[in-house]
């Protein structure tokens, strides 16, 4: 039998740094966290069993992390301490990393792995999203322009927990990473005929209105998607996968630590 987590008082420690911590919502979110040396000081529950079965079949590597962190609380407190319960019934809080590291990260060169460039996006989720995918191919970083904060926990809870994997920031137009910027538009050239350099920024307009004025006068490239006529656009996310997959197909390596 798992012995209790050794916190006596979870709940007392999730209020006084619930606001300044990131919401980790739901079991995956917790996980990713963690496999990337997240520092998590508080993790709640409402079935520690049920949690831990959990890690052992799809996360045996994070298991006994979970198995001192999590504490068990019933469902009540469990549902007054998150925005929307996830069906894991998992929560936890996450100290996010330094602006400075992800900043040092970002404009470092050379770089081996593109930065992702979301210019003004609106969609919680769909940035969550491709902070997911950019995890996944091992790109130095997301960044967002405009207002929305891409370490909201809804973007957290869309992207798996995957922010603590790369270099996430909310940056202005002209303060972006240095190296040569494709931006994705329609009347750009067509992505098959290129190679894209490891160096790149690979820059998406909003889901609505396409890239702003600013991003397009600093890009160095407009470059476009295949699609077929009459259809008007791509979802954001399938846009940055179809991109980042040409990037890694075309000599690009998606499998870097």
């Amino acid at each position: 039998m798992t012995d209790p987590a050794p916190d006596p008082d979870p709940v007392s420690v999730w209020h006084r740094l619930a606001g300044s911590r990131v919401l980790l919502d739901g079991f995956h979110a917790l996980k990713h966290a963690l496999r990337f040396g997240a520092e998590v000081p508080v993790a709640v529950t409402t079935d520690r069993a049920a949690a831990l079965a959990l890690a052992g079949a799809l996360a045996p590597d994070v298991r006994d992390a979970l198995d001192a962190l999590l504490a068990e609380v019933p469902e009540s407190t469990y549902t007054s301490l998150v925005p929307r319960p996830h069906p894991t019934a998992v929560a936890a809080l996450a100290v996010r990393p330094e602006r400075a590291a992800h900043l040092a990260r970002l404009t470092r060169l050379p770089r081996s792995t593109p930065v992702v460039v979301l210019d003004h996006p609106r969609n919680l989720g769909n940035a969550g999203a491709v902070i997911r995918l950019a995890a996944g191919f091992g790109a130095t970083g997301v960044v967002t322009t405009g207002m929305l904060d891409p370490w909201h926990f809804t973007v957290v809870r869309g992207g798996a927990g995957l922010h603590f994997a790369t270099a996430v920031e909310r940056l202005a137009v002209d303060e972006l990473p240095p190296g040569p910027l494709f931006a994705l538009d329609p009347e750009g050239e067509d992505i098959r005929g290129l190679k894209l350099p490891d160096d790149a920024l690979l820059a998406f307009g909003s889901e609505r209105s396409g890239l702003s004025g600013e991003l397009r006068a600093r890009a160095d490239h407009l470059v476009s998607l295949p699609m077929r006529p009459q259809v008007s656009s791509y979802n954001l996310a399938t846009s940055v996968a179809m991109t980042l997959y040409h990037w890694s197909a075309t000599g690009g390596a998606p499998h870097v630590p």
